[in-house]
């Protein structure tokens, strides 16, 4: 009987864990799958959250999220996955930060969990039940996951610094209309 290595079992649940569920919230965004808003829903959703053009946005979070969860489930392009998956949800940590951590408040302990175990499994790769060992590892090089890791570090403060900067200036457009039916009501 072959002798199975645990480790490499564990990473494997893990995967398909995490990979699966990311994968179904990327779907929900990209087909309406799962009871999800699809394209047209989503892109509403992200312009209101701040994310524009709110359509672009809907299909970056759909394939991060989708795309990212199938690569990490089967394996495959291990670090470049785990990087896709950890830019994608500093992004929806931004919308729920204000909520604080726990996810019962609408926090975003959810989306950092996610997050940090696709950058767990992207460092410490997939393990020898996946299609990066199948393939000899020709997709999941070091340098591969560095690189991946810092040019989704830098895509995830590009998109969060945008979001952040229009979530300010709705703010500020909001303070003033109050202000302006303040001093109107007066005369």
């Amino acid at each position: 009987m072959a002798c199975l290595h645990r480790k490499d079992l564990g990473l494997l649940a893990l995967r398909a864990a995490v990979g699966g569920v990311l994968f179904a919230h990327g779907t929900q965004k990209l087909f309406g799958w799962f009871g999800g808003a699809g394209p047209e829903g989503t892109a509403q959703a992200m312009e209101h959250m701040g994310f524009l053009p709110g359509e672009r946005s809907a299909y970056a979070a759909g394939l991060g999220e989708a795309g990212g969860g199938a690569l990490l489930a089967v394996g495959l392009a291990t670090p470049a996955a785990g990087s896709i998956v950890a830019g994608t949800m500093a992004g929806a940590i931004s919308v729920h930060a204000p909520a604080g951590f726990f996810a019962h408040g609408g926090g975003f302990e959810y989306p950092a969990l996610l997050g940090a175990c696709g950058l767990a499994l992207g460092v410490a790769g997939a393990g020898r039940y996946s299609l990066d060992a199948a393939l000899g590892h020709r997709l999941a090089r070091p340098w591969m996951g560095a690189l991946a890791f810092a040019a989704s570090a830098l895509g995830a403060a590009a998109v969060v610094t945008r979001r952040q900067e229009e979530v300010r200036r709705r703010e500020a457009r909001a303070a003033d209309e109050a202000a302006r039916e303040d001093g109107s009501g007066l005369s």
